[in-house]
């Protein structure tokens, strides 16, 4: 199962999320739900990399997992807050669909 475990800062924006496993619904290289979990986090990544106002530091140290960290200055908060949102609910709707592969956490 993927574990994604977020924290939200106290006004919403995302401070950090670290993703974990394999969902295990598919064959390697063809499962859907590590295929929509790996598309939502690279796009958070390629959005907010380099983006001004907003410092990201991350790894992935190996296949599977993934942990990052954001900061903002008010320049980047707006930004910040879209791209974290657009992620949280792309997340939270993998989980809802498929349950059994994904599970969200989300703390404050």
């Amino acid at each position: 199962m993927v574990q994604v475990d977020m924290v939200l800062d106290e006004a919403g924006l995302l401070k950090s999320c670290r993703v974990s496993d394999h969902a295990g619904a598919g064959k390697r290289g063809s499962d859907i739900v590590c295929a929509a979990v790996s598309v939502l986090t690279r796009t958070l990544i390629r959005a907010l990399a380099g983006r001004q106002g907003i410092t990201i530091r991350g790894n992935i140290p190996e296949r599977g997992n993934f942990w990052m960290e954001a900061e903002h200055t008010p320049e980047g908060r707006d930004f910040l807050a879209g791209a974290g949102t657009f992620f949280t609910e792309g997340l939270l709707s993998v989980s809802a669909e498929f349950p059994d592969y994904c599970k969200v956490t989300i703390a404050r």
